[in-house]
């Protein structure tokens, strides 16, 4: 497996023999197909960030999601939403740059 990116939180990996990527949430790796991957970031994109700061709209400042057919759960804070969205954009642009290197 091949480190993509880290940030404090979570770890994203590309398995070239799987054509799978990973995601380590600390606790738990879990196995992304590439439209699992792009599922999760259009989760993310849709999570509103400004009502985890508003007490009337997001008291708790959580968010839960559901990932690989509800395989999987996760409860995440606000800094951790932040994370992930960070560690998934970095993640995608890595991919491009990596698409855009054409072999030798």
């Amino acid at each position: 497996m091949n480190l993509l990116y880290q940030s404090y939180y979570f770890s994203s990996y590309q398995c070239d023999r799987g054509r799978c990527f990973y995601i380590d949430f600390g606790h738990k790796e879990v196995k992304f197909s590439f439209c699992q991957l792009l599922s999760l970031r259009q989760k993310l994109q849709k999570i509103d960030l400004n009502s985890h700061f508003d007490k009337e709209l997001n008291y708790n400042g959580i968010e839960i999601l559901s990932l690989c057919n509800r395989e999987h759960l996760f409860v995440l804070d606000t800094y951790q939403v932040i994370d992930l969205k960070q560690l998934l954009k970095a993640t995608f642009g890595i991919l491009e740059l990596n698409s855009l290197v054409t072999p030798s």
